[in-house]
């Protein structure tokens, strides 16, 4: 591979498998705090426990997600420096701003875990509070940038010089609120799902104790509703993205879509792939004019098809693919739970074959925001800073990356192996069963 596809792949394994914890550092503390305010509430011990049990977890993968995300740091800097050189005088403000959520949440999140037993419920409330406000206001800071890639603002170039900067313009760019509410939505969607896993697995097993069975079910339905309300959240969302796509990325609209003739009336290609030569998809289904409602609400809007723009600017047209993978899962996301809550509430208990369809719903989330991920990130190119720098200007030269590459990609598995394998350990040896014994109410 070429120095420029390795910077690629390399930047791709870090930022991936950041995510993963990055999300889950974003969601789980949502569910903390819903936790916490229920527990207050209604006086229910159950939920102070989980609020408990879940810190302990977040705990975890914040030693995680601290060290992974300073490598991403230093992967743009040493991986892309022509791109870091206009990002250092534009749109650094939200990187420094970043710093202080970072701190905001740290402080909270040790004030909550070393000083809960002391702290009144309404304080707790405040403590964790913070720490969900702190990882939220970091991933919407970090999402800016993004967003910003996408439709950059507050800036021109002349002659190779960077002019007229204004910061506050590149942070409030077009594309900043669209996106940051997005990403926030699938996080605290991924955080729900994450726990619907583990309590559904906890109840496929069998519980002895009547009591911890209650334990998980509460758990199983709390989080239910908060995966349901965030996927449709999200779903509602992809609406105001695909107007956001449709005024200021047209190309990778098209792509997504599998659209090569601009045309009013467009429609809505599901499933199926892409054939570039013969400029169709193949195995597809059709809902006419409904890309054209979804990009202008009406179904005479007109939609860019690729073939007006140069085939050099077209993104990667396997991005259809991630685009469906995306909007597939959240789909089924949405389907499962509404169907689990409706047969809750007629059960009052779910059946084995409902609890093995939940299990795997943490990984289908987590697959949804990597895909998700990959099509916004992929569905730009050839460009890293949309029709101002291409990728391959902003790439670094040394010849070293390969090495790297097989480097990280060695550490970034082996800490996936050795979270899983602690997380599991420290869990085996406090199990539920012990805190309900012993009635602890936070």
């Amino acid at each position: 591979m070429d120095t420029v596809t390795m910077s690629r792949a390399l930047m791709g394994s870090s930022l991936g498998f950041h995510i993963i914890f990055a999300t889950l550092g974003v969601g789980i503390p949502f569910m903390i705090l819903l936790a916490e305010v229920i527990h207050y509430v209604k006086k229910d011990a159950d939920f102070g426990l989980m609020a408990k049990r879940w810190t302990r977890a977040q705990a975890i993968l914040l030693g995680v997600a601290i060290p992974s995300g300073t490598i991403v740091g230093v992967m743009l800097a040493l991986l892309w420096p022509g791109f870091m050189e206009i990002v250092g005088e534009v749109i650094a403000l939200p990187f420094q701003i970043e710093i202080w959520a970072f701190f905001l949440e740290a402080l909270f999140m040790a004030i909550y875990v070393y000083a809960a037993d002391r702290l009144t419920p309404i304080m707790r409330i405040i403590s964790v509070g913070f720490v969900a406000l702190g990882a939220s206001a970091s991933a919407l800071l970090i999402t800016d940038a993004h967003a910003w890639m996408n439709t950059p603002r507050g800036f021109r170039i002349e002659d190779g010089q960077i002019l007229d900067v204004n910061p506050w313009a590149a942070v409030f760019n077009p594309s900043v609120w669209t996106t940051a509410s997005h990403v926030l939505l699938s996080a605290y969607m991924t955080g729900a799902f994450a726990v619907v896993s583990i309590a559904a697995y906890k109840l496929l097993r069998g519980q002895r104790e009547e009591r911890e069975r209650k334990f998980h079910q509460k758990a199983l339905v709390l989080a239910l509703f908060v995966g349901l309300a965030m996927s449709l959240g999200t779903a509602f969302n992809g609406h105001a993205t695909a107007q956001m796509l449709h005024e200021y990325q047209p190309e990778k609209l098209a792509a997504a879509e599998g659209l090569f003739e601009t045309q009013a009336n467009a429609p809505l290609a599901l499933g199926g792939w892409v054939d570039g030569d013969s400029q169709r998809i193949i195995g597809a289904i059709h809902i006419p004019g409904m890309l054209s409602f979804l990009a202008g609400d009406s179904f005479d809007t007109v939609v860019k098809g690729l073939n007006e723009f140069p085939r050099e600017h077209w993104p990667p047209l396997h991005v259809h693919v991630l685009f469906n993978l995306m909007v597939g899962i959240g789909s089924l996301l949405i389907f499962i739970a509404a169907f689990s809550l409706f047969m809750q509430w007629i059960r009052k208990r779910l059946n084995p074959w409902m609890l093995r369809m939940l299990v795997p719903t943490g990984g289908l989330a987590i697959l949804g925001i990597e895909t998700g991920w990959i099509f916004s990130c992929t569905g730009r190119q050839p460009w890293t800073i949309y029709h101002i720098q291409y990728t391959h200007e902003a790439a670094t030269t040394a010849d070293n990356v390969g090495t790297l590459f097989f480097l990280f990609l060695s550490l970034y598995l082996f800490l996936l192996v050795v979270t899983g394998f602690f997380m599991r350990l420290y869990f085996r040896k406090f199990p539920v069963s012990v805190d309900l014994q012993k009635g602890e109410i936070l």
